[in-house]
C-alpha cells in the first residue's frame, strides 16, 4: 500500500502558495517558473482554494484578457478536496477520478505539509510495479537474473 506521506518524501513537501488577491498574471508566472500546475491559494494561513491551470482556461475562455488582472480567489476552484500524509494512493485516485481533479492538498490537522499531483500518483506507481517486476524476477529466477 503507498502512502501519500511515501510519496512527498520523495518529491518533496514544497507547496508553493498565493494569497487570494494575488493576480492571475502573477499567479501564472510563478506557476510558468516553477514549472507548475496548480497552486494552493492561503487566506491567513488556511487553504481556501486552488488555483489550476483548468481553472485559467476556463476563466479565459469566458472573460478573454480582461481577466489577467483579476485576483486568483475571481476564479480559483473554491472547493478543496484534501488528504492526510496517511491517506493512499487509491484513495486519491478515487478521489481524483471521482471529481474530475488533478491535484489535492496533504494537510496534517489544520497545517497545509504538501500538494499531490496525478503525476505524483502515476510515477509512483510505476516505480512500485518496477520493482515489484524486479523483486518477483530475484525471487523466481535468481538475482542475477537479467544482468
Amino acid at each position: 500500500m503507498i502512502l501519500v506521506s511515501m510519496i512527498l518524501k520523495a518529491k518533496g513537501s514544497e507547496v508553493v502558495t498565493v494569497n487570494p488577491g494575488t493576480t492571475m498574471i502573477d499567479a501564472l508566472q510563478i506557476m510558468a517558473e516553477k514549472n507548475i500546475g496548480a497552486m494552493i491559494v492561503l487566506d491567513h494561513s488556511k487553504p481556501v482554494g486552488i488555483f489550476s491551470e483548468r481553472d485559467f482556461v476556463r476563466e479565459i475562455a469566458r472573460e478573454q484578457c480582461l481577466m489577467l488582472k483579476l485576483p486568483v480567489e475571481s476564479c480559483m476552484t473554491k472547493e478543496l478536496y484534501c488528504v492526510t500524509p496517511s491517506s493512499t494512493s487509491d484513495e486519491c485516485m478515487a478521489i481524483m477520478t471521482n471529481k474530475h481533479i488533478r491535484h489535492l492538498p496533504v494537510m496534517q490537522g489544520d497545517e497545509l505539509v504538501g500538494i499531490i499531483s496525478i503525476g505524483d500518483i502515476v510515477k509512483n506507481m510505476i516505480e512500485d510495479k518496477d520493482l515489484l517486476i524486479d523483486n518477483l524476477q530475484n525471487y523466481i529466477f535468481g538475482p542475477s537474473f537479467g544482468r
